[in-house]
């Protein structure tokens, strides 16, 4: 059986397909709320033709969407492009968590999904990172209950933001500098970005664990930029960039079995 994942972020998406349980395409695209239905699946064709496939080797899908806009666009890209009717993450659908929300409707698809796939993969208590638009901190406990998190801006963000409002400070791209003390005002930059970022990072999953009482929780980076700032802080166990996509896998699976 070949699945495809969608997962819909504010800046990007990323989309995988699933031949049983291995990944064996994926891609990243510009997230785009203007898109029809029609163009997603212009969009969808063309990505599946980099890999010698066509719409009618796509048995089924599920979308996990944070940008409600672009959401009914890629159903319906689905239902006449593959064939298909698609899972959805949200209210109705299993996925095994409870969910320990004051009000479980605000938790973002993406962190749901993310959740289950840590559960399955690594086990409980966890603290899941996710490096998107914005940088989400979840935690996670052992009987598979969503107990909440921290939402932070992402790096890019905080790195336009910085931009935007010191008219003489250059642009820098994000990387790791050789060194935390900068010899020019770019490299300064840099290092404050990187390195500030990842001290925060560093920061917040340390209160985190110390608030539960999770000395030995594990630390499971995902997200586009997580192999970057993976590598600048100590409190990270795995780093899993394709944690999402493998979670809507498993939650299609479980959906698949309870029918």
């Amino acid at each position: 059986m070949m699945l495809l994942v969608v997962d819909v972020g504010n800046t990007h998406a990323v989309l995988g397909i699933y031949k049983e349980k291995d990944l064996i395409a994926s891609w990243r695209v510009a997230t785009d709320i203007t898109k029809t239905s029609d163009e997603m699946g212009i969009l969808v064709g063309d990505l599946l033709r980099t890999k010698d496939m066509k719409f009618q080797d796509i048995d089924a899908a599920i979308v996990s969407s944070v940008v409600p806009p672009l959401t009914p666009s890629i159903l319906e890209m689905c239902r006449q492009y593959l064939g298909v009717e698609p899972l959805s993450i949200g209210p109705g659908l299993k996925t095994g968590l409870n969910i320990r929300y004051e009000n479980p409707k605000e938790v973002g698809a993406d962190r749901i999904v993310n959740a289950v796939a840590g559960l399955n993969l690594y086990g409980g208590p966890l603290i899941i990172v996710d490096f998107g638009t914005a940088t989400t901190f979840c935690a996670v406990s052992e009987n598979w209950e969503y107990l909440g998190g921290v939402i932070c801006p992402g790096i890019n963000i905080s790195a336009e933001a910085l931009f935007s409002r010191a008219s003489k400070l250059p642009k820098v791209e994000v990387a790791r500098p050789e060194r935390i003390i900068g010899k020019n005002t770019p490299a300064s930059i840099q290092s404050g970005l990187y390195y500030g970022y990842a001290c925060q990072v560093d920061g917040l999953v340390d209160l985190m664990k110390r608030e539960l009482n999770w000395p030995h929780a594990k630390v499971v980076f995902t997200g586009g930029l997580s192999g970057l700032l993976a590598s600048a802080c100590k409190f990270v166990d795995i780093v899993n960039p394709d944690l999402t996509l493998d979670g809507l896998r498993m939650i299609y699976e479980l959906n698949q079995n309870e029918r």
